[in-house]
Formats: structure tokens, sequence, C-alpha cells
């Protein structure tokens, strides 16, 4: 069980380090890289953008869970 989510934890880390890279900035980011600065607004932020969103909150929230959960194996 602690290998894994020891796994769970690596993998959410590394999806959120991407994701938030991907993320657009102030100036130019990472995301224009891939097309991300092309895509039409739709109420101040690009569909791509608003998904982009969606996907980092829920690998955070499985990130988040990971850490409690290993935390509550670890414990006992």
């Amino acid at each position: 069980m602690v290998l894994a989510l020891s796994l769970l934890l690596v993998v959410t880390s590394v999806l959120m380090i991407v994701l938030v890279l991907l993320h657009k900035g102030k100036g130019s980011g990472l995301s224009d890289l891939f097309g991300g600065g092309i895509s039409s607004s739709y109420g101040g932020s690009s569909v791509v953008e608003r998904n982009l969103d969606r996907i980092t909150i829920v690998v955070g929230g499985l990130w988040f869970t990971g850490v409690i959960a290993l935390s509550l194996v670890l414990k006992k």
C-alpha cells in the first residue's frame, strides 16, 4: 500500500510540475510553445486555458489525497 501511494505521489507531482509550467503567465509562457496563445478567448481566458485549469485542480486534489492517505498509512 505504501509503494502504491508513493508511486501515486511521484506521478501526480510530475504531472503538477508539467501542468503548472503549461499555464500562461503574465508574459509568454511555455503554453505558447504548444499553441496556447493562438486560441480565441471567451470571457477573458481561452477554452484550452480553462480546461488546463480544471485538469490542474483535479491532479492537485489527487496529489493532496495521496499525501493524506500516505500519512495515515505511515502513522499506523
